[in-house]
């Protein structure tokens, strides 16, 4: 099972070797579908932590003239409400 815990670039590595091994296709079905199952998490995972990323760095790239400002970041605020706040 995935650790949540781990850094972005191990969860791509452990992703990439549940790639090819499946790839290779010399495994049961069972097998099979339980590196799958892994995949599937381990991407949804680094897809969130991208997010989680990009909206840091809109966070700290704008403030109300454009400019660079950096401010505290909630991931629990509500993306569309800091658009509104930006524009």
């Amino acid at each position: 099972m995935a650790d949540s815990n781990q850094t972005f670039e191990a969860s791509l590595e452990q992703l990439e070797r549940i790639v090819r091994d499946l790839e290779q296709g010399d495994l049961t079905l069972e097998k099979s579908l339980e590196l799958f199952e892994r995949g599937v998490k381990l991407s949804r995972e680094c897809q969130d932590r991208l997010s989680q990323a990009e909206r840091r760095i809109e966070i700290l790239m704008r403030d109300n003239q454009g400019r660079v400002s950096p401010r505290p970041f909630d991931p629990e605020s509500d993306t569309a409400n800091e658009d509104k706040d930006i524009q």
